[in-house]
């Protein structure tokens, strides 16, 4: 058979797709033991993860895009899930890092804009995650900025607010979220779940990818395997397990 004719037999396999969006800890989390990578070895055969972490990213920057990355036209109904993960760089500290650093009230505005446009084209709040910064561990930021000829231009209470200010959106607009700040320092030093006080460790990144998959367990596990297990596909007509 024809490759074009079995193309026209055959229905389109469409892979539904988990997407994550994000700074650099999404866009990093592809890396060898990263917790989108744990994502995707957890979901082949049944989702796509997508990966659309873009580094040095923050909220406002992050609501312009959005809709050139998900829009009804482009399969919106595929999407399964879609985790939000925003906040290490909008809570840089206004005077020593301007370019990143969004006022706390917008960055909460900012969240809930993306959340609303996600229901406008149809993923409702049930597939939508927010995830919180991290913790950040100061004293080892620090060693970095300094590498740089620059000052702590971070710090962890700040953050934490505007940790707070993630979980508080997830709650008015009822999706869930993965509050990872409180989670990381609850009754431990969380400065083994970072490399470099701001972005995720191996022990970070498993965390990440635990938590983030006890709550996706349910929410996919009823996705099927696409495309039969190999010994049950019928050698002699594999047409008739394939098409």
């Amino acid at each position: 058979m024809a490759l074009a004719e079995a193309g026209v037999r055959g229905r389109l396999l469409r892979w539904p797709r988990l997407v994550l969006f994000g700074d650099s800890i999404t866009e990093y989390s592809f890396r060898e033991n990263g917790w989108g990578a744990y994502l995707a070895e957890r979901l082949v055969r049944k989702c796509d993860v997508v990966n659309r972490g873009i580094s040095g990213y923050n909220t406002r920057w992050a609501k312009l895009i959005l809709p050139r990355l998900i829009t009804e036209s482009t399969s919106a109904d595929s999407i399964v899930a879609v985790t939000i993960f925003f906040g290490a760089n909008d809570s840089a500290l206004k005077e020593l890092n301007p370019k990143q650093h969004v006022p706390l009230e917008e960055y909460a505005a900012n969240l809930k804009g993306m959340v609303q446009y996600l229901k406008s084209v149809d993923i409702t709040a049930d597939r939508i995650i927010l995830i919180t910064p991290p913790p950040l561990q100061e004293a080892a930021w620090e060693k970095e900025c300094l590498a740089k000829g620059d000052k702590l231009n971070r710090s962890n209470a700040t953050t934490g607010q505007y940790a707070q200010a993630c979980v508080q959106v997830a709650r008015e607009c009822g999706t869930d979220v993965l509050d990872l700040w409180t989670l990381m320092q609850k009754n431990q030093d969380f400065s083994s779940y970072l490399s470099d006080g701001l972005h995720l460790s191996t022990k970070g990144n498993s965390f990440l990818a635990a938590q983030l998959w006890s709550r996706l367990e349910n929410k996919l596990s009823a996705l099927p395997s696409l495309l039969p297990y190999w010994r049950d596909v019928d050698h002699t007509n594999p047409e008739a397990s394939l098409l």
